[in-house]
């Protein structure tokens, strides 16, 4: 693997919490905003997926206000088709960047 002068980055964990109040940690995967928007989205992926199973990645909308970070399902099917779209069209630029490395 050719060494391209960057550092391994620590991958970003956040915690959320679900019905029962457990924080559920994740890696955030990949940030991106869409096209004409100035919405900003997140892919999760939980760190402890069980042993196996396929990975799910989670999307969210999201917003910081200083340390707060907010997150949103996304509800509009309009909406999730971009971000699935756009997701996918960025996770295929990184799959051939690295094969051609």
């Amino acid at each position: 693997m050719a060494d391209d002068g960057k550092l391994t980055e620590e991958p970003e964990i956040i915690y959320i919490p679900d019905e029962e109040g457990n924080e559920e940690e994740f890696e955030v995967i990949m940030k991106f905003e869409l096209d004409d928007s100035d919405k900003k989205y997140m892919m999760l992926m939980p760190v402890d997926a069980p042993e196996g199973e396929e990975e799910e990645v989670y999307a969210f909308r999201y917003e910081e206000d200083g340390d707060d970070l907010k997150l949103y399902t996304i509800e509009d099917e309009e909406e999730w088709n971009m971000v699935e779209e756009t997701f996918n069209t960025l996770l295929a630029e990184l799959e051939e960047g690295k094969t051609e490395a």
